[in-house]
């Protein structure tokens, strides 16, 4: 009963086709075969193959057990319901389903054919059929009759028909061309309507069938009178070809049928015959009066390309006689139908490691078209990156497969979309979609948003603070993605660095497991690793986490110099040092750092006197001012002096110590020594001590001299030019002197030449009148001589008109020379006159080693004022003379000479012009002008 008609019929991609057969009106449940038997497979292994119909080849005819392959009916095959058109067209019923298995992926194609059984007999559409013959007719004249229908096939289809025994009328049964046969009456002798009206026959149709089944219709034949012309077409087929889209009402074909005779008996009108098949009748339609053929329903190619229209045309005549003709329609295809794409089986994820190659989805594409309306190709849309391609399999079917690499990463899913497109015109096409997710895979380490972390923490931090977060990032999903931290094990100062720091393994957060000490640890470095939690491997990825301690002010400045007993340190200080002596220099450090670091120092209490000056940066203590007496005094007690040093920090910490001075008459090593002990003090620790500022003093000082030396170079280089003639006057002696520079003479009692010298200054105050600024010298002694209480006439101009001062009869003679070419003053100081030249050299020979008073606008400076100021001064310039030389020499005299707060540099400079003006005073003590005279510096000698 079932038979394997094709066993296999390999093709290439995999695919294999077997083909069953099995009558029809088979049961529900009943085995057709095994498809896994008759392929050679593993049963036990069909499950693991996951062995499956493909969903779109599934009928409800069929059905496939997919644990042993066994193919059974699914429900009852009736041939005639399953394949109807199959039957009109005399074709084989297929039922058509595809089972595939995968791992690797192995298509088949089952076709099973329902063969028909003679289960159904002829039948005619009417129990009785009626033909009207007139009674002219002659022998030999057909009728034809209605035909009766079998749906079965091949031999069970009707075979023929047969008629009742009679005189009369005999059967031709005929063919058409599909195959289909049709019965005739055919005249054989003539009737007499008078002798027999009316002739009833049974029609009999019988199939091939084994049994036999017939079916059986009344054949009524009614005699007619008279018409003798029956109607003629012009031929008797005819052949049309109709679009199938042709709507209701088109034209299919105009028939023309003419008759001889006149009147009614001449008129022509048109019906379908009876013998059609329903399907025409339901498809095509016949105007009676014009014999138009036109559509009324719907055609369509693909269910019959073929129609055959039977025609039939008749007088209005009595005893009309019937003319026939058959239409035969070709049915033209038109793209009408898009093509169908049906996914067999889509893998909806797919690994991101899966190989080239990899099936992701099958598929099927059809169109029901024909030629090339039917002819479909097949692409893949997406996107461009997308690794994915279409392969031909089988027929028509595809699969998609993996193009490249996939990357869940860069993409976690792709939209795939199948676009069929059919030959026609224009083309007609169908897309599908289906989304491939792709499933992730541990290929991607963590990563640290950065490499390197520095942290910083202040110092004296709570234990298990919270100190910084670090962050790894791992662009996987799942468990590939989650990220635990760690710290790699190393030891920092002997001890493992777990005991520093600690890290939260979920969110990264790090923690201060110890307070830091920033004097006993700076900075310190680990590695912290980030791991994921992949299945098959763990990837890892670390970075290096650098902490930096920052310090705080918690450490107080600490003495260490000078050395203190019983809190108290000792200092001795001689009666006779000058202003800026170096007492002692008080040293400390601090361990912290920076501005924690940075210390000033000062005097709080004990110097209310304003005896000690410190400075705030070196800590150096030194003598603000001359001590006092030089003689010992047993009343006078040391000074006791609190001294605090101070940090620069944030709440400041400071230290303090007493010092202890005590007067002495003398010290160990003098002076020097202490500057000396200073100087190696300050060299023990002055690069703790120097900072910024510091450095930032000294370098604008530096630049700031340099500058200024620069304009005095300058300055001098630009007078010397100008003095020279001055000096060349200077050399000439005697009256030429005189006449150069003007020359005033205070006081004199001695000879004419010191009256020609005075006749001369007077000539020259004619000729240029001094200003205020004249200064003029006096020795300080109670006089020597015979002119020991001579009086001195001193000139000022001025609101403060004229004055003479009567001092000692030894005088000094100034002279002041202006030159036309420059504002500057030069100021000469000359030796004491006397009644000769030699007796006045000779006098302020021996008279040298005294200092002479200063005499400022007519008033000498007492011996006090001399004392502490050691070097000769411009006072009380008149506001008239704007004099670049007494600008220069105020600036000189400004400088300080011991009182207030001048530093001992400036002593040591004093003392070295004390030097020079003693070496001048030499080199001009032959100098004459009218008497022996001897000049002193200008205002250049005191720059």
């Amino acid at each position: 009963m079932f038979v394997l008609v094709l066993a296999l019929s390999l093709a290439r991609g995999g695919l294999a086709q077997l083909r069953y057969s099995v009558p029809e009106e088979q049961e529900r449940g009943t085995v057709v075969a095994n498809i896994a038997e008759d392929l050679g497979l593993d049963v036990t292994k069909l499950h693991a193959r996951r062995f499956q119909t493909v969903p779109s080849s599934r009928t409800p005819y069929l059905e496939v057990n997919v644990e042993n392959g066994a193919l059974a009916v699914g429900a009852r095959t009736d041939r005639e319901e399953i394949c109807r058109q199959s039957a009109q067209q005399q074709q084989p019923c297929l039922l058509h389903l595809e089972v595939f298995l995968e791992s690797p992926l192995e298509l088949f194609r089952v076709e099973v054919e329902v063969l028909d059984v003679n289960d159904n007999a002829p039948v005619f559409p009417s129990p009785d059929i009626v033909v009207e013959i007139t009674e002219s007719a002659t022998p030999g004249t057909r009728f034809p009759l209605e035909s009766a229908a079998d749906p079965d096939v091949g031999t069970n289809a009707l075979s023929g028909y047969a008629i009742t025994g009679n005189e009369y009328f005999s059967l031709d049964v005929q063919t058409q061309g599909d195959g289909n046969r049709f019965a005739e009456l055919v005249l054989e002798k003539p009737l007499d309507r008078e002798r027999q009206a009316v002739h009833r026959y049974v029609l009999t149709a019988v199939d091939g069938g084994q049994p036999q089944r017939t079916g059986t219709a009344l054949l009524v034949v009614r005699v007619l009178d008279s018409n003798d012309n029956a109607p003629v077409f012009d031929q008797p087929v005819y052949t049309v070809n109709l679009r199938e889209d042709a709507a209701p009402g088109t034209l299919v074909i105009q028939l023309n049928a003419t008759d001889v005779d006149e009147g009614t008996n001449g008129e022509v009108v048109y019906s379908l015959s009876s013998h059609n098949l329903p399907g025409v009748r339901q498809l095509f339609a016949v105007d009676a009066r014009s014999g138009r053929v036109e559509v009324a329903g719907a055609v369509d190619y693909e269910e019959s390309n073929t129609h055959q229209i039977y025609v039939q045309a008749r007088d209005m005549g009595p005893n009309a006689v019937p003319a026939h003709c058959k239409v035969l329609v070709k049915v033209v295809d038109v793209n009408d139908n898009a093509p169908e794409v049906s996914f067999s089986t889509v893998s909806e994820t797919v690994s991101e490691s899966s190989a080239p190659g990899t099936v992701v989805a099958m598929l099927s594409v059809s169109d029901r078209d024909s030629g090339e309306n039917g002819q479909v190709s097949c692409e893949l849309l997406g996107d461009d990156a997308a690794p994915f391609k279409l392969k031909p399999s089988f027929r028509n079917y595809y699969t998609v497969v993996t193009d490249g690499q996939l990357d869940r990463e860069a993409a976690d899913s792709y939209t795939l979309t199948v676009v069929a497109r059919d030959g026609g015109t224009p083309p007609l096409s169908t897309s599908k979609s289906v989304r491939v997710r792709v499933s992730d895979e541990n290929d991607n380490a963590p990563r640290f948003t950065q490499p390197a972390y520095d942290v910083h923490v202040s110092e004296n931090n709570v234990p298990g603070a919270y100190i910084y977060a670090v962050s790894a990032l791992d662009p996987d999903l799942g468990a590939n993605a989650r990220v635990s931290y760690a710290i790699e094990e190393r030891e920092i100062q002997g001890m493992s660095v777990l005991t520093y720091v600690s890290v939260n393994s979920d969110n990264g957060y790090l923690y201060a497991l110890r307070s830091f000490d920033y004097e006993q640890i700076r900075e310190f470095s680990f590695t912290v690793s980030a791991r994921d939690s992949g299945d098959e491997r763990q990837l890892a990825d670390n970075a290096t986490v650098r902490v930096v301690v920052v310090d705080q002010n918690d450490n107080a400045p600490s003495i260490i110099a000078p050395a203190a007993q019983n809190g108290t340190a000792l200092e001795r200080l001689p009666r006779t040092a000058e202003p800026g002596y170096l007492v002692t220099r008080v040293i400390a450090t601090d361990a912290d750092d920076g501005e924690n670091a940075r210390l000033s120092y000062s005097v709080v209490s004990g110097n209310e006197l304003g005896m000690f000056r410190m400075d705030w940066r070196t800590g150096e203590l030194r003598t603000a001012r001359r001590v006092g007496s030089k003689k010992r005094d047993p009343t006078q007690r040391p000074y006791e002096l609190l001294v605090e040093v101070r940090d620069h920090g944030q709440p400041p910490l400071s230290a303090s110590a007493t010092i202890s001075v005590v007067l002495v008459d003398a010290v160990a090593g003098g002076a020097s020594g202490r500057s000396e002990r200073g100087g190696h003090a300050l060299g023990g620790h002055g690069e703790g001590a120097l900072d910024l500022t510091l450095i930032l003093i000294v370098a604008l000082g530096s630049v700031s001299f340099i500058f200024l030396l620069a304009m005095i170079v300058l300055a001098v280089r630009c007078r010397k030019d100008k003095k020279l003639g001055a000096r060349s006057c200077l050399a000439r002696g005697g009256d030429d002197w005189c006449a150069c520079c003007a020359c005033a003479c205070c006081g004199m009692s001695g000879g004419g030449g010191v009256g020609g010298v005075g006749a001369g200054a007077r000539r020259a105050r004619k000729k240029k009148k001094l200003s205020k600024s004249d200064i003029m010298l006096v020795q300080s002694a109670a006089g020597q001589g015979a002119h020991a209480h001579a009086q001195v006439p001193v000139e000022e101009s001025g609101s403060f008109g004229a004055r003479h001062l009567h001092r000692s009869a030894q005088n000094y003679c100034y002279q002041v020379c202006l030159t036309p070419e420059s504002a500057s003053t030069e100021l000469m100081f000359l030796k004491p006159g006397g009644g000769a030249d030699g007796a006045v050299g000779a006098s302020f020979a021996e008279q040298q080693p005294q200092q002479p008073d200063i005499i400022s606008n007519g008033s000498v400076l007492s011996s006090e004022i001399k004392h502490q100021r050691t070097e000769l001064s411009y006072l009380d310039r008149p506001r008239r003379v704007n004099s670049s030389a007494f600008q220069e020499a105020d600036i000189v005299s400004s400088k300080d000479s011991g009182h207030g707060d001048s530093e001992q540099g400036d002593s040591d400079h004093d003392a070295t012009n004390r030097g020079h003006s003693s070496g001048q005073y030499k080199g001009f003590k032959n100098t004459r002008c009218s008497s022996e005279v001897s000049c002193l510096l200008t205002d250049l000698f005191w720059l």
